[in-house]
């Protein structure tokens, strides 16, 4: 079997997971209130898509170790994926963002559902759908099945992954609109994105599992540079990315006038006549198409894709490196080598 028929099979257990996790506490929800119906709606929308790369990072840094499958780690991993979900509700939340997967966003779509103050009680019902997941990730996490003694080893980090997060969400909104900081915008990234994508899924599993420090150390040393990598690839995604394969518009993130390491370089770069245009385009929410190819454009001859891209390539090779010495199985050695490439080579 093929690392990719094997990603496919491991996405499959975990989506069936949360779909059966979600489905309950959804029923649970309306069971309270049949007006809650629309906010449970959300709990599925937010939870139905999506690569499950968090999943994987964490199963595999539990085979990493020796152990064997476990129905009851994918469980586990499967939670992570829940905090994610809660993460992306309320970036879209802080971003605006109208489409995520082709769809509405939360805010968006709960409008549909109150006829006083839509929109701001549509961001507040958003706002409590991200909340409640992640209440279902910690939920879900701790009634896995694995016993008490394996999830006390990682509950630390757990609780480390999601202040992390909540950082890096801060630090992007503080750092939105200031000047332009390349590294400030590589901090936001891996506090925001880069840990809790594959770093802490990684040493969770393996916590789980009770690997060495020695093995927990080379799975940072991996994780975190691929998942900034990731993060980077996002970025250049966001910008250039096909809105039929990405399901997000294009202008989403010029909207929101994100610190994102593409745009540092960019303003950073650019002449004096492309910094008042950039200055005069960030931070709008009505840009045209025509808009938004001038920004590709100035971030193409400012060099900053290619700097960027620059970036993902050494990450990715310190990520490489870092797993060539690792001492962990051959079978997560490929797994792991395999969802490297596809994590920062992906199209969407």
């Amino acid at each position: 079997m093929s690392e990719r028929e094997e990603h496919a099979l491991l996405k499959e257990r975990v989506d069936q997971v949360l779909s059966a996790f979600v489905t309950a506490e959804a029923q649970a929800l309306t069971a309270i209130d049949p007006s809650l119906a629309p906010v449970a709606e959300q709990l599925h929308s937010a939870t139905g898509y999506g690569k499950r790369l968090r999943a994987a990072f964490c199963y595999w840094g539990w085979r990493g170790t020796g152990q064997p499958d476990n129905d009851a780690l994918v469980r586990a991993a499967g939670a992570i994926e829940l905090v994610h979900a809660a993460a992306v509700v309320h970036d879209d939340l802080i971003d605006h963002s109208r489409t995520r997967h082709g769809r509405p966003t939360a805010h968006i779509a709960l409008r549909e559902t109150l006829t006083t103050r839509p929109k701001a009680g549509a961001r507040t019902l958003a706002m409590l759908v991200g909340d409640l997941l992640l209440s279902m990730a910690g939920q879900l996490f701790t009634t896995s099945g694995l016993p008490g003694a394996f999830l006390s080893r990682a509950r630390p980090l757990w609780a480390v992954l999601a202040r992390e997060l909540v950082a890096g969400e801060c630090l992007e909104v503080i750092r939105t609109g200031c000047a332009p900081d390349p590294d400030a915008s590589v901090k936001v990234i891996r506090y925001k994105t880069a840990k809790y994508t594959v770093e802490h899924p990684l040493q969770i599993g393996g916590l789980l599992a009770g690997a060495p420090p020695a093995l927990l150390r080379a799975y940072s040393d991996y994780g975190l540079p691929l998942g900034e990598a990731f993060q980077l690839r996002d970025d250049l995604l966001g910008l250039f990315g096909d809105r039929e394969q990405t399901g997000k518009d294009p202008a989403d993130d010029l909207a929101s006038n994100r610190p994102t390491a593409l745009m540092a370089y960019a303003l950073a770069r650019a002449t004096k006549t492309e910094h008042a245009e950039l200055h005069q385009l960030l931070g709008r929410t009505d840009l045209t198409e025509r808009q938004v190819e001038r920004v590709r454009r100035i971030a193409h001859r400012t060099g900053a894709v290619t700097r960027v891209e620059d970036m993902i390539t050494v990450r990715l090779r310190q990520a490489h490196e870092a797993l060539a010495a690792a001492d962990l199985t051959s079978e997560a050695h490929r797994a792991l080598t395999a969802l490297a490439t596809h994590a920062t080579t992906r199209t969407r």
